[in-house]
Formats: structure tokens, C-alpha cells, sequence
């Protein structure tokens, strides 16, 4: 489960749960030497699937504290705790009561205890002045604050568990009986359909949040800002961390920032990290055709782009993160899904989004898929960089074992090698202007009545010519006429007395 516990930028009117990673945050937490010890070992240490003694015990008093009913009475020694594998960032576990101890009231049997990351984390440590203090601790307070809001609304709503507490350290939620889903289950027709369903639901909402879509670029660059300052101190991973940044990152980011800025996607509350680990399917619900999935992990959600969320969970098909040996992952660029994969699951997403779309033509609603494809695509490039500079930083900062700066390493190579959608065509010329003499009109009934007009006023014209033509020619025939008798034409017709004999059978004809 890759759980995110960074949301917003500091420079937001209100942080959006918070980006806490700041200029001094490499200072506070000291480097992490999980990840040189994983390489070294190869496997993933079993102790880590069991607390230790000082988390156990903060866990009990975290349950006695916030549950009441039958945990206030609990002893720490029938206290029961395991740990929940899977986190990235943040740690799980699963707190229980014994099966001899039985709730008094309506306090859960189970919950889930959630602790947060590093990074969270430093926002509750001192800084390096006082005024830096001051900061981090107002940063964490209202990170923390919006996320437990968030997480309330989205329980009662019915899309997420329920908010059983909450502290500086993380909080205490409900325990939904249920699996995650495992990435080959991600490309299943009926599980994808409802993932998609699922996810227009969520961008569907109206949340009391900043609605600027400052999150994505904002936390970029602030990502990309800790990047340049990292620093490693084993050999192999200076190496390693010297190539990614051959890949002259800062210009890549501004390249990826002008194909964005191009390609239209509307402004939606957006999950951010809609992976098969924050995908659970329900207990007794694993044959149902219907709501047999939750959304879980909102630490990242916030207003963002609609082709950022579909974006990254299409490349969420690629990653498989249940693996015991170093890197502790693997990855499959050929799982990506297909052309007919993703307009399956567009086709399940706009009937949800849109009310009006099965009344809509195949052409028309062939259309919106494929714009709504060349936009999820162009969006999965910035999935790609998000979490390339996120797994840097990790790479730093966690204590959990698992191989960030493989992971960084493959992501921004794949942010180069995979296909770049052209840029959309250029808007067509302007039609060329019309010839001085002609004054088209603005509008068709315009258009229409100067074309009546003109018609009419050729009409009344030719009707014009043919009557001098008519005139002339009688004139002309008038002239002929009396010329012929009386002028110099008249000797040419023959005499009175001869025109008889024309008239006779063997008369002769005899003109001077």
C-alpha cells in the first residue's frame, strides 16, 4: 500500500493537508540507512511484522484513551496488536480486544491504528529557530486538522471508514473486515468498472477545501527543490542519484509543465493515489457485481486535475509491491493497460460522471473517450515525475525498507521512454477575407434577405434589357417597312401588272 502523507503547498491560502517538506526537513530527520542494509541483506526483515515494545505500549494508550468502554479496562498484556504490511510512508497495525473481553457499549472490537511518515512527522519536531518552529508546527496543526475534516465528511458519506481518533502521531480508524486488491486484480472488467465508478463518485464531490489546482505543481517543485539538495553517502547510491539528475530534471519539469498547460482537464477533488493498495474488497462481498469496494488513504486527496487521478491509476497497473526480496517491487510496463482496457473503464466513468450519456450518439460519445484518453495519458507523464521526486525524498527520510531509489530511478526513465502524445493540432487558419466589393452579412437570415434582394433587383434589370431589345427591334422592322416601300427599295419588288403573271404556269419572270 503506498499510503501518502503530504497534501497541498505551503503557499495556498489554506494548506491542503499539508506539504511539510521544507527547506531545513534534511536537517531534522538524519538520513536513513534502510535501504543501503535491505540491498546488503536482499530480504525483507520478518521483525519488522512485529511492534516493538514502545510502540506497543503508546498503541494501548492510544486505544484505552480514545475507545473507552471494555479497552478502558484492558491490561497491556491482553492487549492484542499486529502489524499491517504494505505501507510506504506510513506504518499499520491492527489493534484488537482478546476474544474473552466483550464491548460494554458500541465501541469496535478492531480498529486500525495508522502512524504517519517521516516527513508528517517533522512537522511536529523542533526546528532550527524559533520562527521555524512556529511554522512547522502550524503547518502539521492544520495539515492535520483538514485531514481528519476530510476524513469525517468522506465517512459519513459512506466512502471511507470511520474516525475513531486522533493525535499528533496519526490517528485511530475503523477496521473494515476486507483484502486489498493485488495488482493483477486491477485489470479485471467488473473491478475496474467499479473503480471507475468509485473514482467519479469521488470527483463528483463538493468538499470545503482550497479549490485552486495549486497541488500538483506546487508539491513538484517543492519536490524538486528537496531533490537538489539531496545528498547520499554510500558510493553506489551517489552514483545512482548523479545519473537522475543528468536527466536535467528541472527542465523536464518545465517541459511536462507546457504539455499540461496545453491539454484540458477539469478541476476535480481528486483521490491522487487510487493504487490497489487503497483499493479494499469487502468481506462477503467478493462475488457481489456491486459495491464490493472501498476507497481508503485520502492523506493525499485534494482539488487537482481529473486526468491526473485516471492518469495514475493506469500506472498503478504496472507496479506489483507484494515482494519479499530487494527492491521489494517489481514492475511490468506491459501490464499498462490496453486501448480497449482504457475505454472500458472511461465508459464506466463517464456514465457515472455524466447523467446524460447514454443519451448521447456513438460519434459523440466515441469522441469524449478518445479526448478523455490523449488527456489520462498526457497526465500519466506527470504520475511518472510526482512520485519519481517523492521515492528520492523517501529515499532519504524513511525507515521502512524498500528500494525508493530503484523505484525514482525507474519512474523517471519511464517519464522519457514512455510514448509522448503529439500536441494537439493547431487551431485551423481563419477563413480568408472576403473580396472588397462584397459585404457578407453576420448572419443567415441576413445573408438570406441580401441574396432576395439582389435576385429581385437582376430580375427588374434583365426585364429592362429585354424590353429595349424589343423596342429597338420594332423600331428596326418599322424602319425596314416603310424604306421598302417608299424609298430606294422599291424597284427592287416587281410592278402590279407583272405579280399576275407570277401566277400563270409557264409565265417568265423577268426583273431589270
Amino acid at each position: 500500500m503506498k499510503t501518502k502523507f503530504i497534501n497541498g503547498v505551503s503557499n495556498s491560502p489554506s494548506m491542503s493537508l499539508g506539504l511539510l517538506v521544507t527547506e531545513n526537513a534534511l536537517q531534522v530527520q538524519p538520513a536513513a540507512r534502510v535501504e543501503e542494509e535491505a540491498e546488503d541483506g536482499g530480504v525483507r526483515d520478518r521483525d519488522q511484522d512485529r511492534p516493538d515494545p514502545d510502540t506497543r505500549l503508546q498503541a494501548f494508550l492510544w486505544c484505552r484513551e480514545f475507545l473507552h468502554g471494555a479497552w478502558r479496562q484492558l491490561s497491556p498484556e491482553d492487549f492484542h496488536i499486529s502489524v499491517i504490511r504494505g505501507g510506504l510512508s506510513n506504518r499499520l497495525f491492527l489493534c484488537s480486544l482478546p476474544p474473552s473481553v466483550r464491548p460494554v457499549g458500541d465501541e469496535p472490537r478492531s480498529v486500525l491504528l495508522r502512524l504517519y511518515g517521516a516527513i508528517l512527522q517533522m512537522s511536529c519536531r523542533r526546528g532550527p529557530s524559533p520562527q521555524a518552529d512556529r511554522d512547522r508546527r502550524c503547518q502539521g496543526a492544520e495539515a492535520m486538522v483538514l485531514e481528519s475534516v476530510m476524513f469525517a465528511i468522506l465517512a459519513e458519506r459512506e466512502l471511507g471508514p470511520k474516525l475513531y481518533g486522533i493525535f499528533p502521531q496519526g490517528r485511530l480508524e475503523q477496521y473494515v473486515p476486507s483484502r486489498k486488491l493485488e495488482t493483477g486484480e486491477l485489470s479485471d472488467r467488473g473491478i475496474s468498472a467499479e473503480v471507475a465508478q468509485k473514482m467519479a463518485r469521488f470527483h463528483g464531490m463538493r468538499m470545503p477545501f482550497n479549490k485552486e489546482p495549486r497541488w500538483l505543481f506546487g508539491t513538484m517543485d517543492k519536490y524538486l527543490d528537496q531533490v537538489l539538495k539531496l545528498t547520499f553517502t554510500r558510493e553506489s547510491h551517489r552514483r545512482r542519484f548523479n545519473r537522475l539528475l543528468s536527466l536535467d530534471l528541472p527542465q523536464e519539469l518545465e517541459l511536462l509543465k507546457a504539455l499540461l498547460d496545453s491539454t484540458h482537464s477539469p478541476v476535480v477533488f481528486c483521490h491522487n493515489d487510487c493504487q490497489e493498495g487503497n483499493i479494499l474488497l469487502l468481506k462477503g462481498r467478493q462475488n457481489s457485481d456491486k459495491q464490493k469496494l472501498m476507497l481508503i488513504d485520502f492523506e493525499y486527496s485534494s482539488y487537482n486535475y481529473r486526468g491526473f487521478d485516471i492518469g495514475n491509476h493506469f500506472c498503478e497497473w504496472i507496479y506489483d509491491y507484494n515482494c519479499d526480496h530487494f527492491p521489494f517491487f517489481k514492475v511490468d510496463a506491459h501490464n499498462y493497460p490496453s486501448k480497449a482496457q482504457q475505454l472500458h473503464f472511461l465508459e464506466s466513468y463517464l456514465r457515472e460522471a455524466e447523467p446524460g450519456w447514454d443519451g448521447l450518439g456513438d460519434e459523440e460519445r466515441d469522441r469524449r473517450k478518445e479526448d478523455l484518453i490523449l488527456e489520462v495519458n498526457r497526465f500519466a507523464l506527470a504520475s511518472h515525475f510526482f512520485w519519481g521526486l517523492w521515492s528520492l525524498i523517501q529515499a532519504q527520510l524513511s525507515t521502512i525498507k524498500f528500494g525508493y531509489l530503484v523505484r525514482s530511478f525507474i519512474l523517471l526513465l519511464l517519464l522519457l521512454i514512455f510514448p509522448r502524445l503529439p500536441p494537439p493540432p493547431p487551431p485551423p487558419p481563419p477563413p480568408p477575407p472576403p473580396p472588397p466589393h462584397l459585404h457578407l452579412p453576420s448572419s443567415s437570415s441576413s445573408c438570406f434577405s441580401l441574396n432576395r434582394r439582389s435576385f429581385s433587383s437582376f430580375l427588374l434589370l434583365l426585364d429592362l434589357c429585354v424590353c429595349v431589345c424589343v423596342c429597338v427591334c420594332v423600331c428596326v422592322c418599322v424602319c425596314v417597312c416603310v424604306g421598302v416601300r417608299s424609298g430606294p427599295l422599291r424597284r427592287l419588288l416587281p410592278a402590279e401588272e407583272d405579280v399576275g403573271r407570277l401566277d400563270e404556269p409557264h409565265g417568265e419572270k423577268k426583273f431589270l
